[in-house]
C-alpha cells in the first residue's frame, strides 16, 4: 500500500499528493517501477500530465518499433527507460486534447506522430495524418479506428485484438462495473454513438483510457459491456 501510494504521488500531474515525510529509497522505488508492466509488452507510463489534464499514456514495445499512446511529462527518467527499451518509433494521439509533451518525445526520438486530421491542429506538424473514418491497418498488429464524438478527430487503436486504447472515448467505471463514455464536453453526440456502436464489430480484452480506469475481461464479456453501454445510450437518445 505504500508502494501504491508513491506511485500515485508520481502520477499526480498538479502535485496534489503530499506527504508528511517523504522516504527517498521508497520514491526512487516507485519512480523505478515506472513505466509499469499491464500485460505482453504494455505498459503504464504514469508521469501524468497537467498539460493532458492528467490523462494516462502508455508504451506498447514491438518488434517493429515501439509506440507511445498519447504523452506523459517530458522527464529525464522516461527517456532512459524508453531508450532502454528501444526508443519511440511511433506516438499515436489518441485525440486534440491530449498530446503534452509529444512534441518533445517526437524530437528526441525521431519518432513519426500519428493523429487524425479533424483534430491536427493540436499536432500540426505530425507525420501521419489520418483523414476519414474507415478503420486503417499498421502492419499485422495494429488497427487504427476512429472514433469521433468527445472530439471530431478521436481515435483508438486497436493492438493485437487484445488492448483497445481509447483516449476519452471510452473507461470502466468501477463503482458502476460498467463500460463508460463522455456525457458532457462532446463534439457531437449522435457521432459518439455511432463510434461506440462500431467498436461491436472489434474483439478485445483490455480498455486501457486516458481518463478513467483501465479493465481486462473476456473478449465476450467485454462485448456483452459494450452492448450494453450502446444500449443505454440509446434509450437516452439525444440526452445522452
Amino acid at each position: 500500500e505504500i508502494h501504491q501510494a508513491y506511485q500515485a504521488l508520481l502520477t499526480c500531474p498538479v502535485g496534489a499528493i503530499g506527504t508528511e515525510q517523504s522516504d527517498k529509497a521508497l520514491v526512487q522505488t516507485a519512480m523505478a517501477s515506472f513505466p509499469l508492466p499491464i500485460e505482453d509488452g504494455v505498459s503504464y507510463c504514469g508521469f501524468n500530465s497537467e498539460k493532458s489534464f492528467g490523462a494516462n499514456s502508455f508504451l506498447i514495445e514491438h518488434p517493429d518499433g515501439n509506440w507511445l499512446i498519447d504523452s506523459p511529462r517530458y522527464l529525464k527518467h522516461l527517456i532512459e527507460a524508453f531508450e532502454q527499451r528501444g526508443g519511440i518509433a511511433h506516438i499515436f494521439l489518441t485525440h486534440q486534447d491530449d498530446v503534452a509533451d509529444s512534441d518533445k518525445y517526437a524530437a528526441h526520438f525521431g519518432a513519426k506522430r500519428v493523429i487524425h486530421r479533424a483534430d491536427v491542429e493540436a499536432a500540426p506538424i505530425a507525420e501521419q495524418i489520418i483523414d476519414g473514418e474507415e478503420t486503417s491497418r499498421i502492419g499485422s498488429d495494429f488497427q487504427i479506428i476512429p472514433v469521433p464524438g468527445h472530439t471530431a478527430g478521436s481515435m483508438a487503436l486497436l493492438y493485437r485484438d487484445t488492448f483497445l486504447f481509447t483516449g476519452d472515448h471510452l473507461w470502466w467505471n468501477p463503482y458502476a462495473q460498467s463500460l463508460e463514455a463522455p456525457t458532457r464536453l462532446i463534439w457531437n453526440k449522435a457521432a459518439l454513438l455511432d463510434s461506440l456502436s462500431k467498436l461491436l464489430d472489434h474483439r478485445f480484452e483490455w480498455v486501457l483510457a486516458g481518463h478513467g480506469d483501465r479493465v481486462h475481461l473476456s473478449v465476450e464479456d467485454m462485448h456483452r459491456q459494450v452492448e450494453n453501454l450502446v444500449t443505454r445510450r440509446q434509450r437516452r437518445g439525444s440526452s445522452c
